[in-house]
Parts: C-alpha cells; sequence; structure tokens
C-alpha cells in the first residue's frame, strides 16, 4: 500500500467538505436561502433576520446554487481556493489512474480519452471558482457546461475501464458501484438542466438541488479510486511518461529511417583484397569474371570452387582461405578491370 491511496480519499473529503462550508458561510450571510426553503418572493421588504441566521424571505436570486454560494466574500475567497486545490487533485487522480491502465497493458482510446475528459473536467473547475457567476456571468457558464460534461463522460468512460481491466470478484463490485454512480450522475444533470431553464420558483429550486447531487456523486465517484491506488506507486506515473516518450521517439526514428531508405544513392561494389586474394583472383581466370557477373545479377555470393573463402563486396575478403562467408560481386567496368 502506497501514499497514493490518500489523494482520492482527500479529493473527495475536501472538495464535498469544502463546498458544504462555503454554503454554511453563504446561508449566515444572507446571500442565498437554505435548500429547505422551498417559498420565494418575487421581492422582498427589509431583512429583518439576525445575521448568523438564515434569511426568512428569499427571492429567485438567492437561489442556493453551488454557483450562487460562492459569489461573495468572504465565501468566494474558499470557492476559489476550492476550485484550484480541487482542480489540480482531479488531474493528478486522471494521470495516475491514466498509467495504472496503461500497466495493465490497456492502450485504448477509452483510457486516452477518459484521460483528455478529466484534465478539461479540471479546467472547467478552475473557469467556475475563479469567474463568480454575478461578475463574469459568460466565462462562468462556459467553465460549468465544460466541467459538468467531461466530469460524466470521465465517470463512464472509467465504468469501462474499471470492467476491462477487472479481475476478482471485488473488482466487478466495484465497477458496479461506479455504473450506479454513474446513473445517477447522467439523472441528476438532465434534470438540472430541464428545471433550469424554466423560471418558476419551485423548479429552479429543484435544479439547485439537483446540482447538489451530481456534484456530490462526482466527488465521491473520485473517492472510489482509492480501490485501486493501493497499488499505485512512482513507476505508475513514469510509465505515462515513458508511454508517450516512447512514441514521440518512434515518429522521429521513422522520419530519418524513411528520408535514408529513398535518399541514400547506391554506391558501386569495390573489390578489396591483399595479396593472396589477389593471388586466389588471378589463379581463377574468367571463370571467376562470370561469376562475378552471375553474383551480380542474381544476388549470389561468390566463392572459389576449391572451398576457399568469398569473395567480400565492401570489404576485405580473402579467396583461398578458410572462411566461407558469401557476399555480392557488383559488375561493372572497374571490377571487371581489377578481375
Amino acid at each position: 500500500m502506497t501514499a497514493w491511496i490518500v489523494l482520492p480519499v482527500s479529493l473527495a473529503a475536501f472538495s464535498i467538505t469544502g463546498i458544504w462550508i462555503v454554503y454554511a458561510m453563504a446561508v449566515m450571510n444572507h446571500h442565498v436561502c437554505p435548500v429547505e426553503n422551498w417559498t420565494y418572493n418575487v421581492t422582498c421588504s427589509e431583512e429583518t433576520a439576525r445575521r448568523g441566521f438564515p434569511k426568512t424571505c428569499c427571492t429567485i436570486q438567492e437561489i442556493p446554487l453551488i454557483s450562487k454560494c460562492g459569489v461573495y466574500p468572504p465565501e468566494s475567497c474558499l470557492f476559489s481556493l476550492i476550485g484550484n486545490v480541487g482542480a489540480f487533485m482531479v488531474v493528478m487522480v486522471c494521470m495516475l489512474r491514466y498509467g495504472q491502465v496503461i500497466e495493465h497493458s490497456h492502450h485504448c482510446w477509452t483510457n486516452t480519452s477518459a484521460l483528455i475528459s478529466g484534465c478539461v473536467n479540471a479546467l472547467g473547475l478552475v473557469m467556475v471558482g475563479n469567474f463568480q457567476v454575478d461578475h463574469a456571468k459568460s466565462l462562468h457558464y462556459v467553465g460549468a457546461g465544460v466541467a459538468f460534461p467531461a466530469g460524466l463522460l470521465f465517470v463512464c468512460l472509467q465504468c469501462v475501464l474499471t470492467y476491462r481491466i477487472a479481475e476478482t470478484t471485488l473488482d466487478f463490485w466495484m465497477a458496479h458501484v461506479r455504473v450506479a454512480l454513474s446513473a445517477g450522475a447522467l439523472v441528476s444533470l438532465v434534470l438540472s438542466g430541464v428545471f433550469f431553464i424554466h423560471e418558476s420558483f419551485v423548479l429552479q429550486h429543484a435544479a439547485a438541488i439537483c446540482e447538489w447531487v451530481f456534484t456530490v456523486i462526482i466527488l465521491v465517484y473520485y473517492g472510489t479510486f482509492t480501490y485501486e491506488f493501493g497499488t499505485v506507486t512512482s513507476d505508475t506515473m513514469m510509465a505515462v511518461l515513458a508511454h508517450h516518450s516512447s512514441r514521440g521517439s518512434s515518429l522521429q526514428l521513422q522520419l530519418p529511417l524513411h528520408h535514408h531508405h529513398h535518399h541514400q544513392p547506391h554506391q558501386p561494389g569495390v573489390l578489396v583484397g591483399g595479396m593472396a586474394g589477389m593471388a586466389g583472383i588471378a589463379g581463377m581466370g574468367k571463370s571467376a569474371v562470370a561469376m562475378g557477373c552471375h553474383g551480380a545479377h542474381g544476388a549470389h555470393g561468390l566463392k572459389s570452387p576449391g572451398g576457399g573463402g568469398a569473395v567480400g563486396g565492401g570489404g576485405v575478403g580473402g579467396v583461398g582461405g578458410g572462411g566461407g562467408t558469401s557476399a555480392h560481386l557488383t559488375c561493372n567496368p572497374e571490377s571487371t578491370a581489377m578481375l
């Protein structure tokens, strides 16, 4: 068991606890209404509730959406911190999970897509945390529109990967649990989107509750990676880096080899030999020339008929000696003249 097992649990515990603290601070500071409140007014008179207690009169602008809870200070500071730290931890979990699947020899598009969707989810969290909805609405909605679908896609792809690498009964049970969490996240996200586009106070409040449910489910899902991260080591991250570097190296090697194959000029063969080799060639006479030309056209080696050594093309070959290595002889005017 390694220290990496703490990472998924820390992500879930830190984020869930943090957003509920943000919610509590917003309620106590009268920035949003409590989730148990289902009664909203068009306008409210001067607030009579004491500071530190929930509001008694609520408008649609004070529906407890997660984003609304982190609009005003001091809770906005904590909300941004949670978004940034949580996004970093999400990227770490995604990278380690990616490397862990690679260690199981599963190099598939599903694993790569899960890594990409997890990183996109983290990017959306950064935008949501740092661009408050009342101050930078467009950027905030872009971040939310990226973070929520990307998070849902990530958990769905991880369900597929969990089934693919499952080996024991407990592995399959974990896969079943993740499928149930993914289904709950899908339903809550769809309902939240459907309710959010309506102007009804009740449906808007229901959309806020569905948003909270979706967020908590996704964070719990991230926490389930504790089950696999007990076997993660530093080699897992190195496997990710080695996998990408090996792919890049293979691509870089293919290009020079391809270039060399097509642009390497043909060099005529040169017959190099010592005094003994020349003497052997002289003794072979015209038959050697004929055999040399046959070797050039038919790509056969040239050997002396008396069992001597072969003539090596492009190297120093002894003829009449004891070698048995065959070689090619290129038939051209220069080699013929030497013969």
